[in-house]
């Protein structure tokens, strides 16, 4: 089971909070200071872009900007909270919705004040946490309709275009762009589709825009590998992935496979040397995407680790564009040829090539993964992939890469439960801050079964 680790006094920043085992009620968040401060939208807009918040979704992107952006274009916007965690060594999300609902929820308000949005969305794949945010919904009804849709859990569901398509009635795969969801999204309306601890990030700016850089230099990681359990905990950005992997209990690893699956493979001299800082980490060719590092520990192959990530990829493609179908199985065919020992004297170069001809040619992100994936170990482990061509490699053998796909997924920790059922929502005061009006709410929709 994954462990969290989080300081014995958390600062009053920390998206993990007091009681990370235990969900949090509308009363705890309140008593915390949820659902208050004066901070109204254009304020809240001002602090979010001064601080340089990006999202924690995987891409990295200024939320200042896209809020304005869904602001700019008029209309009836629609504000979602995603929380479809699609990459396999991540538990955020998950952990946040069934533990910390209520301050999801906030943002998710706080971001509907700041764009005008009428009408908002939970997205999400987990039946427990689907659970939670109905519960804290009925706890403290907020001043918008939010509907909770659940979709099957697949890597791509929660790429922003097929969230939409997913709410609009249709599957959970990514459609070409543009539009994009600000552009034309859910029902056709402008949409924000903002991760759920970006959400997060937002509630605890517009409660204390005193501390809305430290809020924006942190960040929330998953880490896991070898014999430790997994490890969900919150640090700043800069600090070294040599304390990660310490803290994890992994202090001498092989290397690491950044970002989930889409920041590749890094080597044990870069794990010595690189901060968990997006900047830093993007000029070394890899990323931070969800923040989830799964460190090779001592005495593993790395491209084992390779092959499980591209045989994942190519299981998980949407098989709606055929370069990806195609470009994922090969990537993925070749990096188990290259663990078994039955790779061809080109496998190398072919390898090469499809790194760098593949990439943005999918209707979303998973064949620049795959083929990032088999571009990292080929830049991080030129000697190892030669020897590999050479004769068959020993721990690989014994590693079965071909059940790989196991060794990815991540636990979501445990999060008890309140034994006492919440009040009725009539006696739970309204969820919209005093400072951010929202529209005039619309008549509540239900939550999907």
């Amino acid at each position: 089971m994954t462990t969290i680790r989080r300081p014995a006094q958390p600062p009053p920043h920390s998206v993990l909070g007091v009681s990370p085992h235990a969900a949090e009620s509308a009363e705890a968040y309140r008593a915390a200071g949820g659902y208050a401060g004066a901070t109204g939208p254009d304020e809240l807009l001002h602090h979010l872009a001064a601080s340089g918040l990006r999202g924690r979704g995987g891409a990295g992107f200024p939320v200042a900007v896209k809020l304005r952006s869904v602001r700019d274009r008029g209309g009836r916007p629609v504000v979602v909270a995603n929380g479809e965690e699609g990459e396999p060594g991540s538990v955020k999300d998950r952990w946040l919705l069934r533990a910390r609902p209520h301050l999801v929820l906030d943002g998710l308000a706080r971001a509907a004040a700041v764009t005008g949005a009428v009408r908002g969305y939970v997205y999400l794949s987990d039946p427990e946490a689907g659970a939670r945010v109905r519960r804290a919904l009925a706890e403290r009804p907020p001043g918008l309709p939010v509907e909770v849709v659940e979709t099957a859990h697949t890597y791509v569901a929660g790429e922003e275009s097929a969230v939409v398509r997913r709410i609009d009635g249709g599957p959970a795969l990514p459609t070409a762009k543009p539009p994009r969801p600000f552009e034309r999204g859910v029902g056709g309306a402008p949409t924000l589709v903002s991760n759920v601890e970006t959400l997060a990030r937002i509630a605890l700016t517009a409660a204390r825009p005193d501390l809305r850089d430290p809020i924006a230099d942190s960040t929330l990681v998953t880490l896991s590998g070898g014999p430790a359990a997994p490890v969900l905990t919150e640090v700043p950005f800069g600090t070294p992935l040599r304390t990660l992997a310490s803290l994890l209990g992994a202090p001498d690893p092989a290397g690491a496979l950044m970002g989930g699956l889409f920041g590749g493979l890094v080597d044990s001299a870069a794990v010595e040397r690189l901060p968990l800082e997006p900047g830093a980490l993007a000029a070394a060719g890899t990323a931070l995407g969800c923040g989830a590092i799964r460190f090779l520990p001592p005495g593993s192959c790395p491209v084992t680790a390779a092959a499980d990530a591209a045989g994942h990829l190519a299981a998980e493609s949407a098989r709606q564009c055929g370069v990806c179908v195609s470009g994922t199985r090969a990537v993925g065919d070749a990096l188990y040829a290259l663990a078994a020992g039955t790779a061809g004297p080109d496998t190398a170069d072919s390898l090469q090539r499809w790194s760098q001809g593949l990439p943005g040619r999918g209707a979303c992100g998973l064949l620049d993964a795959a083929a990032g994936v088999a571009g990292s170990l080929l830049r991080a482990f030129p000697r190892l992939v030669r020897s590999h061509l050479a004769a068959p490699c020993p721990v690989c053998a014994a590693s079965a890469p071909a059940d790989g796909r196991r060794r990815l997924t991540v636990a979501v920790p445990a999060v008890a439960v309140p034994a006492v059922a919440p009040s009725t929502a009539a006696a739970v005061s309204p969820a919209v801050p005093e400072a951010a009006a929202l529209p005039t709410p619309l008549p509540a929709l239900k939550g999907t079964p």
